[in-house]
């Protein structure tokens, strides 16, 4: 089972590594990191960079295909190379999934039209401009394309990729194993819980808290 990650300048890096541990544990798991080209690719936090040890063209049919969000990722809306790898890739492809912004990429591709979808909170609208139905969930599963909304999302849409392919048990074992039992210390997690001047601050100034 091939399982594809995409990497771009400038992803998040939960957002990558928080799926692909879990989905890394499947049977048959074959994983693949790959960008443009071979070699480092840089967090957007510019310090946590992952290795990319394929480049696009060499990976032709995956059967499970992760696309994290990002800073980067709006620099890519309209770089055609990457956005007819996903078009190819998709023709074959059993399961096409996003975290977080990573969707607008899948949208900006054209294979989001007419969907529901999700994506980061602050980015709901851009989903529209491309044709896709914001869909205001953690995870949303529309046939064979699975997105989750921020960042820590990508990992529920994880689980539950897991279980709908391996099983409910199997995946409520490796919930266990790596405990995920989150418990936060604040109710902040999401716009309808968070003060409403820390949700403005976030879509006005987002760079205050997460830099760039």
């Amino acid at each position: 089972m091939p399982i594809a990650t995409v990497l771009y300048d400038r992803f998040t890096a939960l957002d990558a590594v928080g799926p692909y541990e879990l989905l890394s544990r499947l049977p048959g798991a074959q994983t693949v990191v790959c960008a443009e080209e071979r070699g480092p690719v840089r967090s957007d936090t510019g310090v946590l960079g992952i290795t990319a040890d394929a480049c696009l063209e060499e990976v032709r049919a995956p059967d499970i295909v992760l696309v994290p969000g990002g800073p980067g990722q709006g620099l890519l809306m309209e770089h055609e190379p990457l956005l007819e790898w996903l078009r190819a890739v998709d023709t074959t492809a059993t399961w096409m999934t996003t975290v977080c912004t990573g969707s607008l990429l899948l949208a900006a591709a054209g294979l989001l039209r007419g969907r529901p979808a999700t994506t980061h909170w602050a980015a709901m609208e851009a989903l529209s401009a491309y044709g896709a139905v914001p869909t205001p969930e953690r995870v949303v599963r529309d046939g064979r394309y699975v997105t989750a909304a921020g960042v820590s999302a990508g990992i529920d849409m994880a689980l539950e990729l897991c279980g709908r392919i391996e099983g409910e048990e199997f995946a409520q074992a490796l919930q266990l194993a790596v405990e995920y039992d989150p418990q936060p210390p604040f109710s902040a997690g999401s716009p309808g819980k968070a003060p409403e001047h820390l949700v403005r601050m976030l879509r006005e100034s987002p760079e205050k808290i997460l830099g760039g």
